[in-house]
């Protein structure tokens, strides 16, 4: 299954959810000899001792933990004429018991000309206490556009929290409450987790609280497409665990659990956790200043697939990040970082799939010198870079264009126009043709009108003139690789000569 095919089904699994997890310093785990109830004859009676034995128990686990579990319920405020809609009084106590969202209700705003208003349940998560004063981790979707977030622990002690900070990116948030001598997790080694492992998740699905599942690790590094990579279980996990714990054998938290894969809304035998060292960093970031500041160095990037690879004589397939624009002034525009490069290196470090890259830049300072090697023309180049900082930017706004020069190349079934200034700055490159028909060898290979064209090969291509030159250069009969760009994502397509 493709990242895109796997992104477009997961589901996260709070925020609507229900409360939850956490762990407290505990020994580590020591297996409890098994109990077998009630008579049983002949060989019968060991092969079930024998499998009972080789099952875990999580009994001792479940009891250290549980204490530093916390179920999280969010508020927001919503006017009231959009509160109430269709549904009667019967059903809308139904979704504020369980914390649901009302399906068909837009999403709260704040502030606003519209009253009066009233502060309803917005959803419900899960959570985990990492220090005795309060501090606690869970996922950003559960605390998102909160007008409270209400904190209550095994104990049935309640209390507001406050937002210390919260990453979209990493979907991880950090939450204090004001108290003391609360029970804290550990903190486990994700590198030592292996595949085939047990692994538990406490929980509140469905607002069934401190709920115990467990499984085993199937995959670790699944890249779904999300800025992180994820750690894959088969532990059950729905609606209310989202920001529990997914914790180890020997009672260490080794992830938060985030999101599900799902074509039903609930647990289909696939679930993702965080990895705890990323959200580690992320929280001791959100904790000293607030925020997470992260390097960038401004480029539009996107997969290399084997034929790509292979019309471009690139050895490693699937491998490396295909640029697909750079930023005018940005890092990588003044390192020399072209449309078409495809980045197989940074700092040294091999990039097994394109998701390592933003990870690997963002983790490095801003102001760090780096290095890149990109592969160009059939041979790598090592180009040195300073990193810059990742900044919230307005998104430009579209304005007409001055009509624009145009091109043919009918051998490959297409017809382009040159960008307008207005589009190059919405887009962020330096320039490129805009696709205005397709047919024959460029309808076949899945080209549209509106895709727009910044390389052919690896010739950057700023306008029409330039296109039109690179295309009096390819071999009709052989077939051509050009980097196209549709929406924010960008690849190169092979366009195969029809005979």
């Amino acid at each position: 299954m493709t990242s895109a095919s796997i992104k477009g089904s997961l589901k996260t699994a709070a925020l609507g959810l229900v409360a939850g997890a956490a762990l407290v310093a505990t020994a580590g785990y020591a297996q409890q000899a098994p109990v077998v109830v009630g008579p049983v004859a002949g060989p019968v009676a060991g092969s079930v001792a024998s499998a009972a034995a080789q099952l875990p128990d999580f009994t001792r686990l479940v009891e250290a933990v549980g204490p530093s579990v916390v179920n999280i319920r969010t508020t927001a405020r919503m006017p009231s004429r959009q509160w109430r809609g269709s549904m009667d009084e019967e059903m809308l106590e139904l979704f504020r018991q369980f914390g649901f969202p009302v399906p068909g209700l837009p999403q709260p705003r704040r502030g606003g000309p519209d009253a009066p208003s009233r502060v309803v349940p917005s959803g419900v998560g899960s959570g985990f206490i990492i220090s005795a004063d309060g501090y606690i981790l869970t996922n950003h979707h559960v605390v998102e556009d909160s007008e409270d977030v209400l904190v209550t622990l095994t104990d049935q002690r309640e209390f507001k929290a406050k937002v210390i900070g919260s990453d979209e990116r990493t979907d991880v948030a950090l939450i204090k409450i004001e108290a003391e001598n609360l029970p804290v997790v550990r903190i486990g080694n994700v590198n030592q987790l292996k595949v085939g492992q047990w692994v538990m998740a406490i929980g509140s699905p469905f607002g069934l609280e401190n709920t115990v599942t467990a499984g085993i690790v199937s995959a670790k590094q699944r890249d779904t497409g999300s800025y992180l990579p994820f750690i894959q279980t088969d532990v059950a996990v729905n609606p209310g665990n989202s920001g529990g714990p997914l914790l180890n054998m020997q009672g260490e938290v080794v992830g938060i659990n985030s999101q599900i894969y799902s074509r039903s809304g609930g647990f289909m035998g696939i679930s993702f956790a965080i990895p705890i060292d990323e959200a580690i960093k992320v929280s001791d970031q959100l904790r000293s200043g607030g925020r997470v500041v992260r390097g960038r160095i401004g480029v539009r990037i996107g997969p290399v697939n084997p034929d790509v690879a292979e019309s471009l004589g690139l050895e490693r397939r699937n491998n490396g990040a295909l640029v697909a624009a750079v930023e005018p002034d940005s890092p990588a525009a003044k390192a020399g970082v072209q449309a078409g490069d495809i980045i197989t290196h940074f700092n040294g470090k091999a990039l097994e799939s394109v998701s390592d890259l933003p990870r690997l830049v963002g983790d490095t300072a801003p102001g760090t010198a780096s290095a890149l090697r990109v592969f160009r023309h059939g041979k790598s180049v090592d180009l040195p870079i300073t990193i810059g900082e990742v900044a919230e930017a307005a998104q430009p706004r579209s304005q007409g264009d001055e009509k624009q020069g145009s091109a043919k190349a009918e051998a490959f079934g297409l017809s382009v126009q040159s960008l307008g200034e207005a589009q190059k700055k919405e887009l962020g490159v330096r320039g490129g043709v805009r696709v205005t028909a397709v047919q024959g060898a460029a309808a076949q290979a899945g080209l549209q009108a509106g895709d727009v064209i910044l390389a052919v090969g690896q010739t950057e291509v700023l306008d029409h003139q330039a296109f039109s030159e690179a295309m009096q250069k390819a071999n009709p009969k052989r077939p051509l690789s050009v980097l196209v760009r549709r929406d924010d994502w960008a690849q190169y397509v092979l366009i195969r000569p029809q005979d």
